[in-house]
């Protein structure tokens, strides 16, 4: 049996985006999140389970991120993976993990998201272990709550939960699957998603923010169904506002928005108030995502781009998936 496996993942968009976690080990949510994966961009990543080499605590574990070893934190997130799988497989191999991104990682687009889904895919199937994806959504969930929707892709609802059972993702049919155009608008400014957690959880606005989510959730799944576009990114765009909200009044009173990311908020809403339907969302970062549909993108993506930054046109993408053992990245 061969124990190595290549999958590929697309990051999340935060639709009704989930802040502080219950159980940071387990990543456990304080409450339920809703996302849409975007694609072409992907996190690519190959597992080798070195069947003559025992783990030794870790110490024989090799990760590389885009040609750089990881260290660190974010080294200790990989290897609780790592451990978990090690432990549902019940072994004892060192692994030797590879991994690229085809984005910017740490600016805002989930880069985390794609990268603990393909990991937690690919360290599963090379283990030989039989599951569905939202079970291997509770395995990328202990790097990421987010990669528990990248697992299962396009638009996916997280479940909070205390439990592996209840806890994991499932994918939300739509029709806007093929509608939803996003123009990403990068706007650099270095954050750390975990430290937002912290944050956000110790808000006085926090209270109020889970008072709030359940009636967003339910709103956000009818609209899905639906294939309401209105509803659906209006309802994110103002879950953007509350979150960051959250995260402003924490302890420390942290600001991530740039003056570039206030601009493509003002021109999404000009462009709204002339007729066109395009909404802004952004995730823990200075970076936008633009939604908008198939019609309007030309003109949307001039007035982006006329603020200077640099942009993409992504789409919907789909869950995690296993690649041919010719992409394998070593």
């Amino acid at each position: 049996m061969s124990m190595k496996a290549t999958a590929r993942a697309h990051p999340i968009q935060g639709l009704v985006k989930y802040h502080g976690m219950r159980d940071p080990e387990l990543r456990l949510p304080y409450h339920d999140s809703i996302s849409v994966c975007t694609a072409p961009t992907n996190t690519t990543t190959t597992v080798e389970w070195l069947e003559d080499v025992e783990a030794d605590g870790g110490e024989q574990d090799l990760y590389r991120i885009d040609g750089e070893p990881v260290e660190g934190r974010a080294a200790e997130r990989i290897q609780l993976v790592v451990e978990h799988v090690r432990e549902l497989a019940g072994f004892e191999c060192a692994v030797r993990f590879e991994s690229e991104n085809s984005f910017p990682s740490n600016i805002g687009f989930g880069s985390s998201s794609s990268g603990f889904a393909a990991a937690a895919l690919a360290l599963v199937e090379a283990a030989g272990l039989e599951m569905s994806l939202p079970e291997v959504s509770t395995v990328a969930r202990r790097g990421s709550s987010s990669a528990a929707r990248a697992v299962t892709g396009a638009f996916s609802h997280l479940y909070a939960g205390l439990n592996d059972e209840d806890c994991r993702s499932y994918r939300l049919e739509s029709a806007l699957e093929d509608d939803l155009k996003i123009v990403a608008a990068h706007v650099p400014s270095y954050k750390e998603t975990e430290a937002a957690h912290k944050e956000a959880a110790e808000s006085h606005m926090f209270q109020a923010r889970m008072a709030h989510i359940p009636d967003q959730i339910v709103e956000m799944r009818d609209a899905l169904r639906e294939a309401s576009f209105k509803r659906v990114f209006a309802l994110a765009e103002h879950d953007s506002l509350s979150l960051t909200a959250a995260t402003m009044t924490g302890p420390t009173g942290w600001v991530y928005w740039q003056p570039e990311t206030i601009a493509v908020f003002n021109a999404v809403r000009e462009l709204r108030e002339e007729g066109l339907e395009v909404y802004f969302s952004t995730d823990t970062g200075a970076s936008v995502y633009v939604n908008t549909r198939e019609e309007y993108l030309e003109e949307v993506e001039a007035r982006i781009a006329e603020i200077g930054i640099e942009t993409d046109i992504w789409e919907v993408g789909g869950p995690a998936h296993v690649l041919e053992p010719r992409e394998a990245l070593f």
